[in-house]
């Protein structure tokens, strides 16, 4: 009698038990490799949550205290007491040098404003270059601090750069601030068709800005100088 030929659910049923006994004679043959891999996995993922629970959140936590007197001083106007503290309380330097960005991104924006204002133009542009915010407004903010330190440096070229990329992120009434010292910078190196454009744009698309109101001088005397 002919042997009876094998259904192709008798055939599925083979195929998975003899997957299942390959899966155990590898599991049997690399056992305490798998479970030295999964320990060791699990305790890397217990460390971090540990290091994140119980030293980086109290740390963040701590170095944002730490801001407040420098952010008091800096409202102030108190430059100088804001960077550097007094002995009593930390200034930005000593909380970067501390904490990083533990205190948070805009730490550095507050230093390299104080730099900048403390004329030391370099160092502004060290801190401000390390700033790394992605709101509009304080993003270009730190690109036009940073255009002011390369002026005071006489670095035109660069100046130019930073305040055009502050113009292209902050696209609101801040812009016609950095266009006019984007057209001053030019004026300085003597591109006067640029610094026009700059300044034409300030009247035709930011006719409600402060800069606006006295802009036909600065129009007219850079015609008069091409």
């Amino acid at each position: 009698m002919a042997k009876k030929q094998k259904t192709k659910q008798e055939l599925r049923q083979e195929n998975v038990a003899e997957q299942l006994s390959r899966t155990e004679q590898f599991y049997e043959n690399n056992k305490k490799l798998i479970w030295g891999v999964v320990i060791g996995v699990l305790v890397i993922w217990l460390a971090a949550l540990a290091y994140n629970r119980y030293i980086y959140q109290p740390k963040c936590a701590e170095a944002a205290e730490q801001t407040f007197p420098a952010e008091n001083s800096f409202q102030a106007g108190e430059y100088e007491l804001a960077l550097n503290g007094d002995g009593n309380v930390l200034g930005f330097s000593q909380i970067i040098d501390e904490y990083g960005n533990k205190a948070g991104k805009a730490v550095y924006l507050y230093a390299g404003i104080c730099q900048l204002r403390l004329g030391n133009y370099q160092d502004a542009i060290d801190y401000l270059v390390k700033y790394k915010g992605k709101e509009p407004i304080l993003k270009a903010r730190a690109l036009a601090c940073q255009g002011d330190a390369y002026v005071g440096l006489e670095n035109y070229d660069k100046a130019i750069s930073c305040f055009k990329k502050a113009v292209a992120v902050s696209d609101n009434a801040f812009a016609a601030t950095y266009l006019f010292k984007e057209g001053l910078a030019h004026k300085a190196l003597g591109n006067y068709a640029a610094a026009l454009k700059c300044f034409k744009s300030i009247k035709n698309d930011y006719p409600q800005s402060i800069e606006a109101y006295d802009i036909d001088r600065y129009i007219a005397e850079v015609e008069a100088s091409e």
